[in-house]
């Protein structure tokens, strides 16, 4: 099989159930999933499997489901296929957010992005995750979008906070709050 096909050259590309323009909201919406996926996949590169089995596992998960997102945003038509993003993996993330925030200090400021590598890359993630949720808000005003994903990702980008705060806290970094910064967050109860 050879990897390119000519069939782009014109500026369109295929999507499920047709042909649209390369910079439409739907390619712009899944296109910066796309490259979230790719910036998660850096970050996992980052991280030692003795110090992170866990969260490697969870991310991968991620990645997959990542491609799910796409998958859907490609899809014009629901009649076409099922979404496969569905509310069960908006539940699993938070109660990824639960275990992964139990394990970190209270916060009650911001805090600024950075730290260790895997949390400063994590970070990346979340303000990549955050525009693609922009896409995917920006497409659903005039396009048929499974809703799902616009929660997988508002979900998504809470949990690459809380993920860059487990990164600094198992590499033994502080986070550095905010010095401007009201008291906003709530302590655990």
């Amino acid at each position: 099989m050879k990897i390119y096909t000519r069939t782009g050259d014109a500026g369109q590309t295929g999507v499920i159930g047709g042909r649209v323009d390369k910079d439409d909201d739907r390619v712009e919406a899944y296109g910066t999933v796309d490259e979230l996926n790719c910036y998660l996949g850096q970050a996992m590169s980052f991280m030692n499997p003795e110090k992170y089995p866990d969260l490697l596992a969870d991310m991968l998960q991620v990645q997959h489901e990542l491609f799910d997102c796409g998958s859907d945003l490609a899809l014009l038509k629901q009649e076409l296929r099922p979404y496969k993003v569905s509310a069960e993996m908006v539940d699993a993330l938070e109660g990824w957010i639960d275990k992964y925030d139990a394990e970190t200090p209270d916060i009650t400021r911001f805090i600024l992005p950075g730290g260790s590598t895997v949390s400063s890359t994590i970070h990346i993630c979340r303000t990549v995750c955050r525009r693609a949720e922009r896409r995917v808000v920006t497409l659903a005003r005039t396009q048929e979008i499974n809703p799902e994903v616009r929660r997988y990702l508002n979900r998504l980008s809470d949990l690459f906070f809380t993920i860059a705060r487990t990164a600094n806290h198992r590499e033994g970094v502080a986070d550095v709050e905010y010095a401007r910064s009201a008291e906003v967050f709530r302590r655990k109860s």
